[in-house]
């Protein structure tokens, strides 16, 4: 079982009251073909089943996000059909985007029903690993969303899992450091002084608040790219992740939002139960 939400609450920085923006990010735990269980049976190749599919749109519907960033979403056809079930659901996101890297079956995307005023997709992004050339396995998603509190720049990411075949990094973690180095200084080429950026940094980070990984994406050296904010339960219990196998819960899913925007993030707009949520943008 893989549930995965946050979400943030923007407000807009003006004396007349304007709508406030709900943005969220949420692993949708491979909505691809993947070999997998089902039905008691493990299928190769297989697509998400109907009921999982049900599910998910169950969480989206309730969570209403107005731009929802996504990760583990198979290739475009995927996007597409989920995209279209939703507006049959009753939740239309005119505006997609995505993009496609190293992975060639898990991708990161984004819905939205806010205009996207860019989109870049950083599908090589150069890391240097174990003193040989690499890339950002999922590389990064960059849009610029239009919301009534101005214009703001996503990074929707997805780290390198824990699981590999590598013998010198057996969990992951030197390459992890490796791609949040590289996705923090994309963000930093963008906004040299994220102080007065406009941004944010969502999605899988796949590591805990204290790794290396999650350190480099706050800061490089003394400058500080933002505030990471926290997931709460309806409980009070900071988690993003349960893991059915292993019966455990930990938080590896995250949004850091730039300094000049955290004042106009709002806590508490909603709990949703068992899914981690912030409310805040």
């Amino acid at each position: 079982m893989l549930l995965r939400v946050l979400a943030l609450l923007l407000l807009p920085a003006l004396a007349r009251p304007l709508p406030a923006t709900l943005i969220a990010t949420y692993n949708v735990e491979n909505y691809t073909l993947a070999d997998r269980m089902a039905d008691g049976i493990h299928r190769t190749a297989y697509p998400k089943p109907e009921r999982e599919k049900a599910a998910l749109r169950q969480v989206i519907m309730g969570l209403n996000a107005d731009v929802l960033a996504l990760q583990e979403m198979g290739p475009r056809p995927f996007l597409d059909e989920l995209q279209r079930e939703l507006r049959r659901d009753g939740l239309d996101y005119p505006y997609a985007a995505w993009v496609e890297a190293g992975d060639p079956d898990r991708h990161v995307a984004v819905l939205s029903r806010l205009p996207l005023r860019s989109v870049r997709r950083h599908d090589r992004v150069p890391i240097v690993l174990f003193h040989r050339p690499d890339r950002v396995k999922r590389g990064v998603l960059e849009v610029t969303v239009a919301t009534p509190a101005g214009d703001v720049t996503l990074f929707i990411i997805h780290l390198k899992s824990r699981r590999t075949e590598r013998p010198d990094d057996p969990e992951g973690g030197e390459q992890r450091c490796h791609e949040a180095r590289a996705v923090r200084d994309l963000v930093l080429a963008a906004f040299p002084d994220p102080a007065r950026g406009r941004f944010l940094i969502c999605g899988d980070w796949n590591d805990t608040r204290g790794s290396r990984a999650v350190r480099a994406l706050e800061k490089r050296g003394r400058l500080e790219l933002g505030n990471i904010l926290t997931a709460l339960d309806s409980h009070g219990d900071s988690w993003t992740h349960f893991y059915h196998h292993e019966d455990s819960y930990s938080r590896i899913d995250y949004v850091l939002v730039s300094a000049c925007r955290t004042p106009a993030i709002r806590r508490g707009r909603r709990q949703l139960e068992p899914v981690s949520a912030l409310a805040g943008f």
